[in-house]
């Protein structure tokens, strides 16, 4: 809005025509200003404007003197060489150029462009400074790169050398070419030196340490670099990858996983780059390479001699790299590209009966990994007609086993469904609906095998889960369920048949007055489970089902209020939470939630209850041990049998397990166990405060923020130094600030605003990181808040804020009302809200001098205020008063004879008698 100089301002209802020497002309004064976006701008128009060939040269090289500033050396290079093709002399396009192709590395190429400045305007010293320098710069470039070849053929022979026996000598020279790949010149110089051949025999000499230095080297060569990723691919080709993934060593396996999840990310980043003109020559398209590593993924479910980790690995990458991050991305056609070639493969993991003949080799995970998988990829379908093509692929899949195949074929069938309602559980109860599938569920629940009967009470049980089919089972399962229960031989069975139970039994949720089953009977199941639990004779796999039963028999304040009285039992299930069986996480989280009351709890409306009532409607009720006082009590026993190291071993996990859904629950845990000021020290030290960084800044909406008003209530009460030490800190600050947005509830705003209050008081560095997150003005925003608390928070961190020379800026800008606010703020009514607003005009005036001018002209009650403050009871008021008056009477001769002539003299003069203040 504000003319720049160069452009006349067009009378009123004349048409504004620019021409390209007046669009220069902005260009190179918002240059000077510093704004280098706005100048890049205003050139690039001006050249869609401009013919001639020597005013266009110049608007090349002034591009490339933007793209020099805004370190986009490509792109200043190129632009530097249209401006030298139209002049071969133009001494600043070459000097711009020279500095382009040194930032990119292309030394030889720098020096020409310098000579021939030199060569032009002899007598310059900038641009002999410049040779100079860059001589000497590439003299120890040259003598690092000819030790950095000779070092990386080294490392290679004594790696290479099957004579080599001395084992530390290996391991430092695996060490040390790992280390060099990290960096972009030692990535390039092995890549150079034919470092992918040698890396390949390290690979095929199928020693474990020699594997391992293999892949994690490719990792760094890989990083963010698209077309080496391209490169090392065809040269090694997806099949070896996909083999070494498989094979039995574990942490072989997973090396190869975490270089196949690097090379992903760097060929979908080529996928996402909008490429235009010929800035790059080399269009590559990588998204044939991408399809090439997930087919050979898919094919390796369904390998026989993969092992059951590197099967898993497998999922896991698929989870991670094949649906969209967000649905703010349009394109799903990896996913439909993926359900059109592997579902049938990925149904195979999850249809796999353990032990019968010809099964796959699987882990406790598999299954769980892979109904994570389907989820994922059903909901990352965006039509009908994609989500019914999914259904029938399932369809279909299920038929073919259960038609034709005898038992083997139903058990697998059955299955199936299991893992479908596990994860899209539309799909599963579709399939579930098929004609015989209830009814093989149900005869073979009563199996005298027990492999088949576990596979039975496994999918009614899940089954149990969805809405749609309880009332079904409830008809037809609880009696099956009850006879298994009561009568089975086998814990393992005995356990799963409880669980079922359980589920039907628990439909009431957290409603008293709804339980399905005989009063006492829900303690006696939960007594069982919790036998079971700490019974060590029996398998962690059947153990974890005796916390699935926990995760509904704990809707009950009876079977909480029991089972936290029960040490072992608790220990028993933080130590399964630890284990490598990461399915029991959900369980885990779901019964820590109901132990600490952390669900969303709604208050029923008393007119319609009222109503409800006299309507002879049902009403839910609350039991009486989850008042308040019990959940507090409760609370106390988990804090000490352990519960805080549970969790934060849980988030750890980099396991499709931890779903967002599951993080929401440990984030609701997490929020129950600092409600209590003197419970967070402890919850700190057993490192719940590193845990809730990463629940705060990934998962589900509510997820994020409870986890985030956790970190919001760490920070008020302790010391953030203490409680995020390093560099943790400043993780602490985004979380922070997403308590500021509008949807959050008052109460978030204002713990939000507290713990930024804390954080910008400890450094500039911290402050600074606040601005980045752009809080400043939702700060401001809320200082004009209605609710008193709210509004003295913000004010209070306005004060620690107004320490960075940018927010004291903000308060002289032009046509705003931040400075008016804080000198009014200081002459309210609400004792600790002035104490705050002075603090902040006190700090403000010693430090931005200007401002004490400026303060007369906001408001004419300035002077009055200012006396109020010094004339306060309050001696914290009279100190900030006085600091303000002081201040302003050094700054400027005008305002200090304002002051004088006021009767400010007299009351500094009493106040200056009292000595004990």
């Amino acid at each position: 809005g504000v003319p720049v100089p160069g452009i006349p301002v067009p009378a009123a209802g004349a048409r504004w025509q620019v021409t390209a020497e007046q669009l220069r002309a902005r260009g190179n004064a918002l240059f000077q200003a510093g704004d280098h976006c706005a100048a890049l701008a205003a050139y690039t128009e001006a050249l869609s404007l401009s013919d001639a060939a020597s005013e266009r040269a110049v608007l090349h090289r002034n591009r490339a003197a933007c793209y020099l500033k805004l370190e986009d050396y490509t792109k200043a290079e190129a632009d530097a060489t249209k401006a030298i093709e139209a002049d071969g002399r133009d001494v600043k396009a070459l000097f711009r150029r020279s500095q382009a192709l040194q930032q990119l590395g292309r030394l030889d190429q720098a020096v020409s462009d310098l000579q021939r400045c030199v060569s032009l305007e002899p007598r310059n010293k900038a641009f002999q400074e410049a040779l100079r320098a860059l001589g000497s710069n590439m003299q120890e470039k040259m003598k690092t790169m000819s030790c950095t070849d000779s070092k990386v053929e080294q490392m290679f022979q004594i790696l290479l050398d099957l004579d080599e026996k001395d084992a530390d000598k290996k391991q430092k020279a695996a060490q040390n070419l790992i280390v060099l790949a990290r960096e972009e010149a030692g990535a390039e110089k092995i890549f150079q030196s034919d470092g992918v051949r040698l890396l390949m025999q390290l690979l095929d000499t199928a020693k474990a340490d020699l594997m391992l230095a293999s892949l994690r080297t490719l990792v760094g060569l890989c990083s963010g670099h698209r077309s080496r990723t391209m490169a090392i691919l065809a040269e090694l080709g997806a099949p070896r990858l996909s083999a070494v993934l498989g094979v039995e060593h574990e942490q072989v396996s997973l090396a190869a996983c975490n270089l196949l999840h690097v090379m992903f990310d760097s060929l979908k980043e080529g996928l996402q780059k909008d490429f235009r003109g010929k800035e790059d020559a080399v269009v590559l398209d990588s998204s044939r390479d991408l399809k090439l590593l997930i087919k050979h993924l898919l094919e390796l479910l369904v390998l026989e001699g993969a092992s059951a980790h590197g099967r898993d690995n497998a999922l896991n990458l698929l989870i991670k790299v094949v649906p969209r991050k967000s649905p703010k991305e349009t394109n799903n056609s990896l996913s439909l590209w993926v359900i059109d070639q592997g579902l049938k493969k990925i149904l195979e993991v999850g249809s796999t009966v353990c032990g019968s003949l010809g099964s796959l080799p699987v882990t406790d995970n598999s299954r769980m990994s892979t109904s994570v998988l389907l989820n994922k990829l059903y909901e990352d379908l965006k039509c009908d007609a994609e989500r019914e093509n999914f259904h029938h692929l399932c369809e279909d899949y299920v038929r073919s086993w259960f038609e034709g195949h005898e038992l083997l074929g139903k058990l697998r069938a059955i299955q199936t469904v299991s893992c479908l309602l596990q994860g899209p559980s539309d799909a599963g109860n579709r399939v579930l609906e098929l004609e015989g599938i209830m009814d093989s569920v149900l005869s073979l629940c009563a199996s005298s095998c027990e492999a088949h009967q576990l596979v039975a009470v496994e999918a009614l049980i899940h089954a149990a889960d969805k809405a749609k089919r309880a009332s079904f089972i409830t008809a037809n399962g609880v009696s099956l369920l009850k006879e298994i229960y009561k009568h089975s031989e086998r814990d393992s069975i005995r356990i799963r048949a409880l669980v079922g139970l359980c589920k039907l039994g628990s439909a009431g949720g957290t409603d008293f007055s709804m339980k399905q089953f005989a009063e006492g009977s829900t303690m006696k199941l939960a007594k069982q489970c919790r036998k079971w639990l700490c019974n060590e004779a029996i398998d962690a796999g059947t153990r974890r089902w005796a916390v699935e039963g926990l995760a509904y028999l704990t809707f009950d304040a009876d079977v909480k209020e029991e089972f936290v009285e029960d040490k072992a039992a608790m220990q028993a299930m933080f130590h399964l939470a630890k284990s490598e069986d990461r399915s029991v996480l959900y369980a885990v989280a779901s019964t820590l939630v109901n132990c600490t009351n952390s669900y969303d709890h709604e208050e029923p409306d008393p007119q319609m209850l009222e109503l409800a009532k006299y309507a002879k409607q049902h009403i839910p009720e609350q039991h009486p041990k989850d008042k308040p006082e019990f959940v507090k009590r409760r609370v106390r026993k988990l804090l000490m049998a352990g519960v805080v190291s549970a969790l934060a071993c849980m988030v750890k996990s980099e396991n499709p397990a931890l779903t967002n859904s599951c993080r929401e629950l440990i984030s609701r845990v997490f929020l129950a166990l600092v409600e209590e000021a003197e419970d967070r020290g402890g919850v700190v030290a057993q490192g719940g405060g590193k845990a809730l960084i990463p629940l705060s800044l990934e998962g589900t909406e509510v997820g994020q923020t409870k986890a985030a008003q956790a970190l919001a209530k760490i920070t008020i009460t302790s010391n953030p130094e203490m409680a995020f030490p390093g560099e943790r800190i400043y993780e602490v600050v985004r979380p922070l600030v997403s308590l500021l947005h509008l949807q959050r509830t008052g109460l978030e705003n204002f713990e939000g605003l507290m713990a930024l209050t804390n954080l910008a008081g400890i450094s500039e560095r911290l402050r600074q990181k606040i601005l980045k997150e752009r809080a400043v003005p939702m700060i401001e925003g809320y200082m004009f808040e209605e609710h008193e608390m709210i509004r003295l928070a913000a004010t209070e961190c306005m004060c620690n804020m107004a320490m960075s020379k940018e927010v004291q800026e903000l308060f002289l800008a032009e046509g705003s009302d931040r400075l008016k606010l804080m000198v009014l703020y200081s002459g309210e009514e609400d004792e600790k809200l002035r104490r705050a607003a002075s603090g902040t005009l006190a700090m403000l005036t010693a430090l931005h001098p200007p401002i004490c001018k400026r303060i007369p002209q906001v408001t004419v009650h300035w002077l009055e205020i200012l006396q109020a403050l010094l004339l306060s009871p309050n001696t914290e008021l009279q100190h900030r008063g006085a600091v303000v008056v002081m201040n302003m009477m050094a700054a400027a001769r005008e305002v200090a004879e304002q002051l004088i002539a006021s009767e400010m003299l007299e009351i500094l003069s009493v106040l200056a008698k009292d000595k004990d203040k």
